[in-house]
């Protein structure tokens, strides 16, 4: 019986959180009540308490599900891809540009639209932020030392200093973006990033 139950259970629960994550992402977390969520998902609300204890619960799950995913299209893009890891990381960044702009990023730019936000609502949420994005610095940094190995990146300062700097300039780009509504911060973090990686090209 558990077994023919999980799945389904398993399902409810995820689409709760695909449901949060695509609003939130559109609205923030503050704004956005379980009310809103539930009735999107089409899920009464206590089918949500049956799987989350709070919204702060349900906020820390939403997070840890975005950067799961998040660090799986990180790995397959740095780790599988063809090419220098020069050509992976640039890739990497273009992508950037095209899922954290100022128009919907339909869920795919979390952390860049709570992280202020909830950092000073939730220690639970901000210690999940943490995580998630020190796990992110780490890829870059791993990324970098075999762009250096393979001969395709130099650096001026450590792999751990650069990728950490690129990461908070990117992060930085990306709410400038949302402020100037055009894509001009992203153009300056490419240009330093370029420099800072010794990209010629």
């Amino acid at each position: 019986m558990n077994s023919a139950e999980s799945p389904q259970k398993t399902d409810i629960r995820e689409h709760i959180l695909a449901t949060g994550q695509r609003i939130m992402a559109s609205k923030g977390y503050s704004a956005v009540g379980l009310n809103e969520i539930l009735g999107e998902a089409g899920v009464p609300k206590g089918s949500f308490y049956h799987y989350f204890a709070s919204k702060d619960a349900f906020g820390v799950a939403m997070l840890e599900r975005y950067f799961s995913d998040y660090l799986s299209s990180m790995d397959g893009m740095l780790g599988h891809a063809q090419g220098t890891m020069q050509q992976r990381l640039m890739r990497y960044w273009q992508q950037w540009q095209e899922t954290q702009s100022f128009q919907d990023c339909q869920g795919k730019c979390l952390a860049v639209k709570l992280g202020a936000e909830v950092a000073d609502l939730s220690e639970a949420m901000r210690l999940t932020l943490e995580k998630g994005t020190a796990a992110i610095v780490m890829r870059l940094t791993n990324a970098i030392k075999a762009g250096i190995a393979d001969g395709s990146l130099q650096t001026d300062e450590t792999p751990e200093v650069v990728a950490e700097s690129l990461y908070q300039l990117w992060l930085g780009a990306s709410v400038m973006v949302k402020i100037v509504r055009n894509k001009g911060p992203f153009n300056t973090a490419m240009a330093v990033t370029q420099r800072a990686l010794h990209v010629t090209s």
